[in-house]
């Protein structure tokens, strides 16, 4: 399925507001100078507030990373699929509990992938 490409400038969020950083990216292909973001990426999550309950009260259960899937079928970057708007993603707690798909704003609005 087709979407727009990813690039650094997407603001991409857990469910829970966390900010996803992606800690790496295509530096030789890039989008009106933003590199553009593959699905062989890190991308961890910082500043995650959800509290999982406990008997006791709750403990801190945030999300810490995205794991993607369902990348651009035919557009690589560096010989990696790129994202794109379409990809779908899980964000994960740090014992890899699925905690719900991240959020996307900010996207470049020119460049589409299939």
């Amino acid at each position: 399925m087709s979407g727009l490409i990813l690039d650094l400038g997407a603001e991409i969020t857990c469910p829970h507001g966390g900010e996803v950083l992606p800690a790496t990216a295509s530096t030789r292909v890039v989008i009106d100078g933003m590199p553009v973001l593959q699905v062989s990426g890190s991308f961890p999550i910082a500043g995650c507030p959800l509290e999982a309950p406990i008997p006791d009260g709750t403990k801190p259960q945030p999300c810490t990373e995205v794991l993607w899937n369902a990348p651009a079928a035919r557009v690589l970057a560096s010989g990696h699929p790129v994202l794109v708007t379409t990809s779908t993603g899980q964000c994960l707690s740090a014992e890899h509990h699925p905690q719900g798909q991240p959020m996307l704003s900010g996207v470049q609005p020119r460049v589409i992938a299939e």
